[in-house]
């Protein structure tokens, strides 16, 4: 498990918070506290060759910036590394790295793919496709809850959607993995880069393929979209896909994984769960809260502000740690208490505004289908292994969660 990091003022401008091994070994709810309580925007200093940035932790200041996009641009990025190293080559081109007009757009048309009801038939293969992985896991002594179920199920659902084929599935998942984080404790920038090209080229041929192989899915819908009467280019379709699958794979990926460490940390709410203690509803929500696989999102500055003293310039970069805003003790009653009943809940996880997840809906009923399974079906849950973290400063969860399921009684 992760240490507690100890801070102070003092020793505030010493921690990198661009380290992917700082978010993986340590607890930093210290310092999300310490900088909540003292300094909302705080200003992170340059290092080994790349800018410094601004830090901001507060649930109210975070929900504000996201719902201002025109003081708070997401056209350069929205991943602090990328940011870091001159921006999003994708910039202007992906719904998620893109403002105004260009954004409404593409994002009205890739969100018909993504409402309740058109999610109905991916709905139900999810949920017999969870009931199976769980059914067979509490047959067996262990398994890897993160790596032969949690990876599992967005995976398959997204992939449904995008038109990827079964045999393909592995090859997603790996790159995906080692895009904005990584089971590798020593795994580089260029290895990111090289996954990330890896993906693009894939989605490349299977655009081109589309064209003249048509199928009932979202890259085929995408190479004959028409916005402002022209067709989208070859890198808006890639790009797009890209950003989905990234989306709609690691992150709920992560919310699950983290949900089941949660339930066998915190036996009493498990209990209170499966004896109908806590809305299915209610608990899924909490878990996308607690985990927050998406810590912090980017943004630039487009004007000059002074806020909470801090005098942002245009251009600076700006974060916005959904990690800290989560657990902030103005907006959640006893903030860093697991509560599976907690309502009302308006996380953060999702962001929100203009860029509020396009995947939300995906997210939650795959989250729901595991959670409704394992209360169905499994009496308690046991570790019986080190929970191992992803090495990120973006991606916040567990790669590696072994486990016990024990049957239950009912």
């Amino acid at each position: 498990m992760k240490t507690e990091l100890e801070v102070s003022p003092e020793t505030l401008d010493s921690l990198d918070l661009t380290s992917p091994h700082l978010h993986a070994h340590y607890d930093l709810a210290p310092v999300w506290r310490l900088l909540r309580e003292q300094q909302p925007v705080h200003w992170h200093p340059p290092g080994d060759g790349v800018p410094g940035f601004w830090v901001v932790t507060r649930y109210q200041d975070i929900r504000a910036a996201y719902r201002n996009p025109a003081a708070f641009g997401s056209a350069g990025g929205n991943v602090l590394d990328v940011m870091l190293h001159g921006g999003d080559s994708a910039g202007g081109r992906m719904v998620s790295v893109s403002d105004g007009s260009y954004h409404s757009e593409v994002r009205s048309l890739l969100m018909k793919a993504f409402t309740l009801q058109a999610l109905t038939r991916t709905a139900a293969r999810v949920e017999e496709t969870v009931r199976r992985l769980i059914v067979d896991a509490v047959e067996r002594d262990r398994c890897d809850f993160a790596r032969e179920i949690a990876a599992a199920i967005p995976l398959q659902a997204i992939c449904d959607l995008l038109g990827v084929s079964e045999q393909d599935r592995r090859f997603i998942l790996e790159q995906t993995s080692n895009t904005v984080g990584s089971e590798n404790p020593t795994a580089t920038s260029a290895d990111a880069w090289k996954a990330k090209n890896e993906i693009l080229f894939y989605f490349m041929e299977l655009a081109d393929r589309r064209r003249t192989d048509p199928g009932a899915d979202i890259m085929t819908m995408l190479v004959n979209a028409k916005i402002r009467g022209r067709l989208l280019t070859d890198e808006e379709v890639i790009f797009n896909c890209y950003s989905l699958v990234l989306g709609g794979d690691e992150t709920t990926r992560l919310a699950i994984a983290g949900g089941v460490l949660a339930l066998a940390q915190y036996p009493d709410e498990w209990e209170r769960f499966c004896a109908g203690g806590s809305d299915l509803d209610a608990a899924v929500e909490e878990i996308l809260r607690w985990t927050t696989p998406s810590m912090h999102q980017a943004r630039v500055a487009r004007e000059d502000l002074e806020w909470h003293e801090a005098r942002i310039r245009e251009g600076d970069i700006v974060t916005l740690w959904n990690v800290s805003g989560n657990r902030d003790e103005r907006a959640f009653e006893s903030a860093d208490a697991f509560r599976l009943a907690r309502t009302p809940n308006r996380h953060l996880t999702f962001a929100a505004g203009t860029h509020f997840c396009l995947g939300a809906h995906l997210a939650r009923l795959e989250v729901a289908a595991v959670f409704r399974a394992l209360r169905d079906t499994v009496g308690r849950i046991e570790l019986v292994g080190e929970a191992r973290p992803v090495f990120s400063n973006f991606l916040g969860g567990y790669s590696s969660l072994p486990v016990r399921l024990y049957p239950s009684r009912k």
